[in-house]
């Protein structure tokens, strides 16, 4: 799971979106999650400041107003949240620490999965008689 400090620049943010093929990261601060930052913060405030945005500290463009999980939390309550919310990424926490997290695309593969297997169960069920 990848991480970034508050003063991490918005190029290196850039970076590590691509280095590890995510939309979002988490930003970290020794006291825990201080916000979060994903693609499309970059793009919004690129097109606002421009270029020099490139060199400020993602602190400028994280969002500091995080929704959270736990491990406990149900995929349809995850996906209820990031609908009503309007979000796609979601922290995990674990007894307050960072501990994973989830994505949009997490949600809807687990949804399908889940239809998939209860679809199996029905035509076991019709084929039984």
């Amino acid at each position: 799971m990848a991480t970034v400090p508050p003063w991490t620049t918005v190029t290196e943010l850039v970076g590590e979106l691509a280095k590890h093929n995510i939309g979002a990261v988490v930003v970290l601060t020794p006291e825990g999650v201080a916000g979060i930052v994903s693609e499309r913060d970059v793009v919004r405030r690129l097109a606002e400041r421009g270029p020099a945005l490139l060199d400020r500290p993602v602190s400028e463009i994280m969002t500091t107003s995080v929704f959270t999980c736990t491990p406990d939390d149900t995929v349809e309550t995850l996906s209820v949240l990031m609908t009503e919310r309007r979000i796609r990424h979601v922290p995990v926490l674990d007894n307050g620490r960072l501990a994973g997290i989830v994505s949009i695309g997490d949600v809807v593969k687990r949804q399908i999965s889940k239809l998939q297997e209860e679809q199996a169960q029905l035509e076991q069920y019709i084929i039984q008689g």
